[in-house]
């Protein structure tokens, strides 16, 4: 949430999910969309310019960083990570946890666009790219997937009132975040072992960004704006 000139700090946006909600909505469903969309439009776009030969040996994720796919890669690490940078949470104690959470996650997916892994086997290899840049790679993921089941497991479950009661429908909400987080740090563990064998860890990466998406989605009540959006395209 981008706080205008004038706006007192503690304003709620106007689709905040209560009011000590500092964030709103719709800046969570933006994060959740790059996160869910990031491995579809980097696929199309390298089978696209690069031809499905030389997709083939697209390993990972950050191997699109040497595709035709790069400007939507990187580009999408920055979206994501001015969306992190503006991410306010809730007030007090968890509204503290929620922004440190955030700007470690925000350095991390900074990190990964600056940093880019390895090139993969037919692709043009940088002139300035040294052994320990893929290390700063590696690191910098493992932490940004790693702030991504944060969010998931223990942020987004606590309750946003003071005697820990979970109206509406938080009970089944937190079970969705609980699972993302546990299929995030699965397949975290999955692409690590992998990785050590030499395998691909495309689509262990690929599950894991959606896991962080649907979280992040139903956080921001995604299901409501699209059933919202829905009824009005029926109604139209």
């Amino acid at each position: 949430m981008v706080r205008l000139a004038g706006q007192p700090e503690d304003v709620p946006p106007k689709d905040a999910s209560g009011p000590d909600d500092m964030a709103g909505n719709s800046h969570r469903q933006l994060i959740g969309y790059i996160g869910f969309f990031m491995p579809f439009i980097i696929i199309i776009l390298a089978l696209w310019r690069d031809g499905e030969k030389a997709w083939r040996n697209l390993d990972s994720i950050s191997a699109y960083y040497y595709t035709g796919a790069n400007a939507a890669f990187v580009g999408m690490l920055f979206a994501l990570a001015l969306f992190l940078f503006t991410y306010r949470g809730y007030k007090g104690e968890q509204g503290r946890a929620d922004r440190w959470a955030a700007i470690l996650a925000r350095g991390a997916a900074l990190l990964v666009a600056f940093f880019p892994t390895k090139v993969p086997q037919d692709f043009t290899a940088l002139t300035w790219w040294h052994t320990w840049v893929g290390k700063v790679h590696f690191g910098a993921a493992i932490g940004l997937f790693s702030m991504f089941a944060f969010f998931s497991i223990w942020l987004f479950r606590k309750s946003a009132t003071k005697d820990g009661a979970m109206p509406g429908d938080k009970k089944w909400r937190n079970r969705i975040y609980l699972g993302c987080g546990i299929v995030i740090i699965v397949e975290m563990i999955w692409a690590g072992w992998n990785g050590y064998r030499g395998a691909p860890i495309f689509w262990q990466e690929a599950f894991a960004l959606i896991a962080f998406a649907v979280s992040w989605l139903v956080k921001g009540y995604a299901h409501r704006s699209i059933a919202g959006a829905a009824r009005s395209l029926v109604g139209g």
